[in-house]
Order: C-alpha cells, then sequence, then structure tokens
C-alpha cells in the first residue's frame, strides 16, 4: 500500500482482508473531513453531480439492483483494482443500501466468501448496510473473478 490510501481508522472506511481499504459514504452527507477520493464509483439511479476526483456512475435506483449487472462488475473490478494505491470511495444517496452491497461484492472480489461478506460488510463498515433481501441475493451469486 502507499501513503494515497484511506486511514483505516477514518469514517466510513472499510479495510478487506487484503489490505485495500475503501470508504463508503452517504453522499446526501457532507464530505467526511480529511484527504478526498482519487476515484469514486457512484451508484444512482440518476446521474451524480460532477466531483473533482475521476468517478464512475452506475445506474442503481435506490432499494434495487444496479441496471447493468456487467457495469457493475466492471466499475466495482475497477474500483477494487485501484483501491490498492488510490483512495477509493463508494456511494449512494445514504450510504446503506446500495453502498453496502457494493462493498459487500468488493469484499468477494477481495476474497471473503460470498456467503459470509454481507456479515463481513456489518461488521466492518455498517450494521445496517445491505438493505434488501434480493441485495443480500446479489452478493451470493456475485462472481468472485471476472
Amino acid at each position: 500500500m502507499t501513503a494515497s490510501t484511506w486511514d483505516p481508522s477514518g469514517p466510513g472506511v472499510l479495510p478487506l482482508p487484503s489490505g485495500r481499504l475503501v470508504r463508503g459514504r452517504g453522499l446526501g452527507r457532507p464530505l467526511p473531513p480529511g484527504p478526498r477520493p482519487d476515484f469514486a464509483v457512484y451508484l444512482l439511479g440518476k446521474r451524480p453531480p460532477e466531483m473533482p476526483w475521476e468517478t464512475l456512475w452506475v445506474r442503481w435506483t435506490d432499494f434495487w439492483l444496479p441496471s447493468s449487472h456487467s457495469a457493475a462488475r466492471t466499475a466495482l473490478g475497477e474500483a477494487w483494482e485501484r483501491a490498492a494505491f488510490e483512495r477509493v470511495e463508494l456511494a449512494c444517496g445514504g450510504g446503506r443500501g446500495r453502498t453496502g452491497t457494493a462493498l459487500a461484492c468488493l469484499a468477494v472480489i477481495d476474497g471473503v466468501p460470498a456467503k459470509e461478506a454481507v456479515a463481513y460488510v456489518r461488521e466492518h463498515y455498517h450494521q445496517g448496510a445491505v438493505e434488501m433481501p434480493w441485495q443480500k441475493r446479489y452478493v451470493r451469486r456475485f462472481p468472485a473473478t471476472f
């Protein structure tokens, strides 16, 4: 890891088993203090506002699943790769359902068994992460490799 990753004790930072650090947050809340992301994946039903860092948008309506599973897999794969050396953020409106689901998918990519990924994110990110039953199923079926 380099100095351009998150502080592990920072707000919303999820440590993955590989040592990668990814920040989850809700865009409806103020930007946390400290360094800004280098790269972010925004999980929203409509195009996110412009940011001063590089972003990807995954169309993902609140309480549902991504409209394109292949686009979500591609974006999350890039987020996981870049988290090895950059500050990567995943965010939706509230920072729990879609963000928690995406963080759980990153945990699967990172080697957490799919059936344990939701519990992992709830333990290390937020206990209310991954809100809907179909989001839990999505994580259980998420491919670890691309």
